[in-house]
């Protein structure tokens, strides 16, 4: 599996919450489409889902959740590192090394750091969100990776990422290379079915906004006969029509047709036929990600052999680059 022509995509998520349509087209879809022309690794990062408050057989429910649905989604193990965030020594090591390096008004300024603590309903805010990117750019730079596929909401961590790189390269010497950011051009935007202003978000209050990967056929076209349009009749792509511009384009990931081609088909039916057609669609890319979830989530020892590998391949590089760290910023080596 490990090429060294191969260039190095790493990219992470939380575990935490359910797996989404929008994380399936607008992530998923694009790492699976990766695995053949990069060295790719895809972790599951449980120590960022503890920033906030949980429950931890939730968390490694979720974990293995996530791990089935990954495989189910078209992540081969025989192609990709699949690995879990914990896993792996040096992630938390290097992220207090480069933490001593970025300012804390650095880190303040961050966009959802921001946005977290604003909230009235923020509640209880430990000092782990503060810190969040930091790990994450360790995440990154323990690899070496040479792209990091990220979505917009994302892009100003992978920058703080990319600064911290270049400051530590000039403050000990040349050691990580400074990662490219790579937001995919493929895959459809998915927004909220009850408000398309928002993206499709697993943390959204409303549950009815989100179609998860594993909710049964009956839920999923309940959702979406529930889903806000617009005003007039007209199914169509546009501006002022939110709603089902939304429905189009989770029609058009679905279906591999195109908007034009949709609208055209779709001229001049009502919103109801138009939304059964949209879950007919939704249902028949899910089924068989269902049945394959259903069949490897049982089989905890098959999961615990891929993190097992996965985990392997992911230290023996992460091993090589914190060597190299601990040397430059004045370690004694182990024995």
């Amino acid at each position: 599996m490990s090429n060294t022509d191969h260039k190095v995509i790493l990219t992470c998520a939380q575990p935490s919450g359910q797996l989404h349509l929008g994380n399936y087209f607008g992530a998923l879809l694009n790492w699976a489409s990766m695995i053949d022309d990069y060295e790719c690794f895809f972790g599951i990062v449980d120590q960022h889902a503890i920033t906030a408050p949980y429950v931890p057989a939730e968390l490694r429910q979720a974990t293995y959740r996530n791990l089935a649905l990954y495989i189910a989604s078209g992540l081969d193990p025989e192609k990709c590192h699949l690995f879990c965030q914990s896993h792996i020594v040096g992630h938390t090591e290097l992220a207090w090394i480069l933490g001593c390096l970025c300012p804390i008004g650095q880190l303040e300024r961050m966009t959802q750091y921001k946005d977290k603590t604003q909230r009235q309903d923020s509640g209880f805010i430990g000092s782990g969100l503060l810190n969040y990117p930091v790990l994450m750019a360790a995440d990154i730079l323990i690899y070496n990776a040479d792209r990091v596929p990220v979505g917009e909401d994302q892009k100003q961590h992978v920058e703080l990422c990319r600064d911290l790189a270049i400051k530590f390269n000039n403050t000990y010497s040349e050691t990580f290379k400074v990662p490219e950011v790579y937001i995919p051009k493929t895959g459809a935007r998915v927004r909220s079915l009850q408000d398309p202003n928002r993206k499709m978000s697993k943390s959204d209050a409303n549950q009815s906004g989100c179609v998860y990967l594993l909710d049964p056929p009956n839920i999923v076209r309940k959702k979406i006969r529930s889903a806000v349009t617009d005003s007039g009749s007209a199914v169509r792509f546009a501006q002022d029509k939110p709603g089902v511009s939304n429905l189009l384009s989770i029609m058009s990931a679905s279906t591999g047709k195109s908007i034009e081609d949709l609208e055209n088909e779709f001229a001049g039916s009502q919103y109801g036929t138009f939304k059964d057609a949209v879950a007919d669609a939704v249902i028949t890319v899910l089924e068989p990600i269902q049945a394959k979830y259903e069949e490897i989530q049982k089989d905890k020892a098959y999961l615990d052999r891929i993190f097992r590998e996965g985990a392997g391949a992911a230290q023996k590089r992460a091993n090589k680059i914190m060597s190299k760290v601990y040397r430059k910023v004045g370690f004694v080596p182990r024995t």
